[in-house]
Order: structure tokens, then C-alpha cells, then sequence
């Protein structure tokens, strides 16, 4: 039977000013390490209760981690107007010295994860932190340019797991291949899935539990 997946919401400080988070952290078990979550485009209805989002946040969960999914600016309650992934990087970022205050003791590995435009800005954030492991799923990494010089796009740990459905039709599959060459990085593709998993969802949770185990 699946642990219990507790959550708590709040609203913290931003650059842009509040910013909504759930914490999902079990009383019960040591913290493995904290993990923060990243969603689609606020602009197409993207929120960190988008469905990727979440099942991300549960399989990351189960493997032991604190996690934070969170809104970005203009999204929810959380506060600003949209800034084509530059301010959405300083939320993710100071989402991140939040988490890093949650849990007391020793400092715990990071992970980062995000789903199309949030697989962008959490690359995008790892350029100006310590990342241990990521997730990205469907990346828009075309946004890339919007976010960083050529030179600067992030610095993802070696082994990040990378996910892609083979019929995605909202952000295509070769922009994870091209990105992913030379850094000899793997991508894994799953034929049947569209953009969001629809009916696939239950994929990406046993690649990141076999990822993170």
C-alpha cells in the first residue's frame, strides 16, 4: 500500500512577492533529500497542480525526499506578473532557500524537477546552484534562449533523467535529442505518450523510482 502523501501549503516571500508552495514531508521517515518541482507555462494553464507536476512530486516523495511544488508568479496566490523565465528562475530559486530552511541538521541533497516550460527554468536554475540529481520532463528547451546566453544552459548533473513522449506534439522530441547529445545524456522515450501523459502517467512514476532508488 502507498505511503500517506501528506501536503501543507503556505504562501513565502519572492522577489515578486508571495509565492504559494505545498510541502509534502512525512513526520515519520529522515529526509533523503528535498526536491523542488517546476510547472508548465503559467501563460497555457500551467500550475504546480498540473498532473505531470504532481505525480512527479509523489514518486519523488516515495523516495524519500521533502518536496515542494509551487506556483509560479502571477499563478494562484502567488503574486507578480509573468517574466518569460527570468523572474520565474529567482522564484524557483528562492523557493529553494526556503526548502533548505525546512528540514534542520545537516544540509540534504538537492533535486530538482519540471515539466515542459518548468523543465526550462529548473535548467535555467541550476546554473546558480548545487544540483544532485534532476528530473526533467517534455523540457521546452527552446525557451533556453530566453533564459540564458548560448554559453550558460544550467549545470545538470550527469545523471538526470530526461523524459519525453514520442508523440508530443506541443514540444518536440528532437529538441531533447539535440540537447541531450553533447552531453551524453540519455533521453527516455515513451512512443505512445502525448505531451501531458495522458494515460501514461503511471510511467513517469516508476522511471523516477527506478531513477532515485
Amino acid at each position: 500500500m502507498a505511503a500517506h502523501f501528506p501536503v501543507a501549503k503556505q504562501l513565502i516571500g519572492g522577489a515578486a512577492g508571495s509565492i504559494e508552495v505545498a510541502m509534502h514531508m512525512s513526520a515519520d521517515a529522515p529526509v533523503r533529500a528535498m526536491a523542488i518541482i517546476a510547472h508548465p507555462h503559467p501563460l497555457f494553464g500551467g500550475s504546480m497542480d498540473n498532473k505531470v507536476v504532481t505525480t512527479m512530486a509523489r514518486a519523488m516523495f516515495d523516495a524519500g525526499a521533502a518536496v515542494v511544488r509551487f506556483n509560479f508568479r502571477g499563478v494562484g496566490k502567488s503574486e507578480g506578473a509573468h517574466d518569460e523565465g527570468r523572474g520565474e528562475t529567482d522564484d524557483m530559486l528562492a523557493v529553494i532557500d526556503f526548502a533548505n530552511t525546512v528540514v534542520s541538521g545537516v544540509s540534504r541533497p538537492l533535486w530538482l524537477g519540471g515539466f515542459s516550460f518548468g523543465g526550462a527554468v529548473a535548467l535555467a536554475a541550476s546554473a546558480r546552484c548545487r544540483v544532485d540529481e534532476m528530473v526533467l520532463v517534455a523540457p521546452a528547451f527552446d525557451r533556453l534562449t530566453r533564459l540564458n546566453s548560448m554559453e550558460d544552459v544550467g549545470k545538470p548533473p550527469a545523471s538526470t533523467l530526461l523524459i519525453h513522449g514520442g508523440k508530443d506534439d506541443t514540444v518536440a522530441l528532437a529538441g531533447s535529442l539535440a540537447w541531450a547529445k553533447p552531453r551524453d545524456m540519455a533521453v527516455v522515450v515513451v512512443p505512445e505518450a502525448d505531451h501531458f501523459f495522458h494515460q501514461r502517467l503511471h510511467i513517469i512514476k516508476r522511471l523516477i523510482h527506478q531513477h532515485l532508488r
